[in-house]
């Protein structure tokens, strides 16, 4: 069956369910998808925090790669949410388990994620 834009959705909202609830129940009872906001999107989860901050997490299911696009709107987002970070979690086809996706950052994200520390080129 070739993916059209209602069935790529589906498995979008899917995968954004199912990645919400693996870390609402080992991460935080708060964790939980977001209600689409438009040209400001937020990310696609809420509740998602490191060292007391908000992060925006941006979910992708989708076989193309396009990391630097992908960092360039979880940044956005982030910037949107007043959120010390912006991570992407996307899809590993052909796993269905949902802790066992990818997630991509940039190196000063995941120093914050580590210290606690804002990195000031983090949108660089």
């Amino acid at each position: 069956m070739t993916r059209n834009r209602k069935s790529a959705k589906a498995a979008g909202s899917r995968m954004e369910r199912q990645v919400a609830d693996w870390l609402r129940d080992h991460v935080s009872e708060f964790i939980d998808r977001r209600t689409k906001t438009g040209a400001k999107d937020r990310g696609d989860l809420t509740g998602v925090r490191a060292h007391g901050k908000r992060v925006a997490v941006e979910i992708k299911n989708t076989t193309r790669i396009n990391l630097a696009g992908w960092i360039h709107e979880a940044h956005t987002e982030a910037g949107n949410d007043d959120a010390a970070v912006g991570l992407v979690v996307h899809k590993r086809h052909g796993v269905a388990d949902p802790a066992q996706q990818w997630v991509t950052m940039t190196l000063s994200d995941l120093a914050f994620l580590l210290t606690g520390d804002e990195q000031p080129d983090r949108y660089e």
